[in-house]
Formats: C-alpha cells, sequence, structure tokens
C-alpha cells in the first residue's frame, strides 16, 4: 500500500519542491530560471480535439490557478494550491512544439503548444504521441513568456544541432538535449547594431585647395579662351612656389608685339576717320 501511495506522489509531481527558495523548487544541474510569470495562471493539459484518433483514451489535468517559470531546460507549472493529484508539473522545451499566444476579444490571453510526453514522465503517451497544453495568462504577460520562450528554445534547438554535427550529442534535437552542456549555451541576446566612430566623418577623396596662377599663367589661358581652345579646368595645376608669388621682372612674351600691333590699329583708325 505504501508503495501505491510512493507512485501516485511521483505522477502527482513533476518538480522537486523547495518552499524556503526562491523560486521554490530545486534546479537541475546547470539549470538557471529565466522568466517568472505573475500570479493567476490558469493551467490546462489534455488530448487535442482536432487530432484524429477517437479510439485513444482522453487526458485531461487542469488547475485555475499558479505560477509558471521558464529556465534554461524545461517550463515549470506550481499550483497555488496544490492538490493529492497535482502539486507541479514540467516539460523540456525542446518537447514543446508549434507554441503560439491567443488573443480572444474577451477573456485573458492563452499560450498554447502541443507537448511530447517523456516516456516514464508521470504522461500517458497517446497514439497521436502529443498533448495540448493551455496556459491562460490572467493577469497578463502571455506575449512576453513567448518571445522569452522562442528565444531560448532556437538557442537551444542550434545547441543540439551543432552537437548533433560534431558528434557530441546523442540524437536529433527532438530529444531533450541529449548530454549538451546547457550552461555553455549562450542566451542572451545579440546587441543592437550601432555605428561608432573615433574621429569626424571625412570624405573618401580629400579635396584639394585652388592654386593661386602667376600672371603669366593667367594670360596664356586668357589667350587660350579667347582663340577658342578648350581648357581642361580639372587638369591640377602646379603648386605655387615663392619665386611665382613675386611680380614678374619683364614682360611675358610677345607683349611687345602686341602693343606694337594695339598702336597701330589706332593710328589706322584714326586716319580714316580723318579722312
Amino acid at each position: 500500500m505504501s508503495r501505491t501511495k510512493r507512485i501516485r506522489s511521483h505522477l502527482s509531481s513533476w518538480v522537486m519542491l523547495s518552499p524556503t527558495t526562491n523560486p521554490p523548487y530545486t534546479p537541475l544541474p546547470n539549470e538557471q530560471n529565466l522568466f517568472t510569470s505573475p500570479p493567476r495562471i490558469g493551467f490546462s493539459l489534455s488530448t487535442p480535439s482536432h487530432f484524429p484518433g477517437k479510439q485513444q483514451q482522453p487526458y485531461n489535468l487542469n488547475h485555475s490557478s499558479g505560477l509558471l517559470y521558464l529556465t534554461n531546460r524545461r517550463i515549470i507549472y506550481l499550483p497555488e494550491k496544490p492538490t493529492k493529484e497535482f502539486q507541479s508539473f514540467a516539460a523540456p522545451i525542446l518537447n514543446l512544439h508549434d507554441s503560439h499566444c491567443t488573443a480572444p476579444w474577451f477573456g485573458p490571453n492563452v499560450w498554447i503548444a502541443l507537448l511530447q510526453p517523456v516516456q516514464g514522465g508521470g504522461v500517458p503517451v497517446p497514439a497521436t504521441g502529443v498533448l495540448e497544453i493551455k496556459l491562460t495568462f490572467k493577469e497578463g504577460g502571455a506575449f512576453d513568456f513567448h518571445t522569452h520562450f522562442e528565444r531560448v528554445k532556437e538557442r537551444l534547438h542550434q545547441a543540439v544541432e551543432v552537437s548533433r554535427i560534431s558528434g557530441d550529442g546523442g540524437g536529433g534535437s527532438r530529444a531533450a538535449m541529449n548530454g549538451v552542456d546547457v550552461s555553455s549555451v549562450n542566451l542572451e541576446d545579440l546587441p543592437a547594431y550601432r555605428e561608432e566612430s573615433d574621429g569626424p566623418l571625412i570624405a573618401p577623396v580629400a579635396s584639394q585647395p585652388p592654386v593661386a596662377m602667376t600672371a603669366s599663367q593667367r594670360h596664356v589661358a586668357a589667350a587660350q579662351r579667347d582663340s577658342g581652345i578648350a581648357v581642361d579646368d580639372e587638369r591640377p595645376l602646379p603648386k605655387a612656389t615663392e619665386s611665382s608669388m613675386n611680380p614678374p621682372n619683364e614682360p611675358p612674351p610677345g607683349y611687345e608685339e602686341a602693343q606694337s600691333q594695339g598702336l597701330q590699329d589706332e593710328v589706322d583708325r584714326q586716319f580714316s576717320k580723318g579722312r
């Protein structure tokens, strides 16, 4: 008779309770609590109504109010008022599938997932292979929990897949961690991208300051423009030197011829005007 009581007690509780600690359960090796829900979380574990298999025995486990915990290995539900039939519940994260939140027009939000029961874990494995778990967040927090849950599940999936490829693990990602050291799994969010610079932003190519032209260079450039010769303005000019900045000591080439031609034109103009 005592053996039967021990078995019933084991089947009604999936967690080693520790009422004097916070959170009030005994963690597994390398287990860390990542999320604690608001109070008054409703719990339901039942045979999915939308799955075929009428021949299977229906299963139902319900509780109206309790607390929900998310660790780096499992979800834990502790009823507010435990009973002999139901003292606690826990499920490995990687055994929960198709999780999503529903937001009805009336009533609190609900988090729903399909649970793949563990063999010998106290929950009968139905013919369909899964049970439906519903968590009703009467005080809010459903979407916050779902965000944390999906982030942890994604990181655990990656760790199991890497372990499977490298040959360190003992199976696929559907098993509950398979020897993966969860303490080495990085569960932190990646930092947001932020552009930083040690100095002011500069143009890829620094612009060159304009170079001063000498009088002779200006005269040649003006003569080229007047004669219709194209001038490449983007051609780099020679750097100004100290000698080029001083005024020239002699007239530029062709200066005397230009003066003589100008005087001759003026004489011819005056002569024709007098006639």
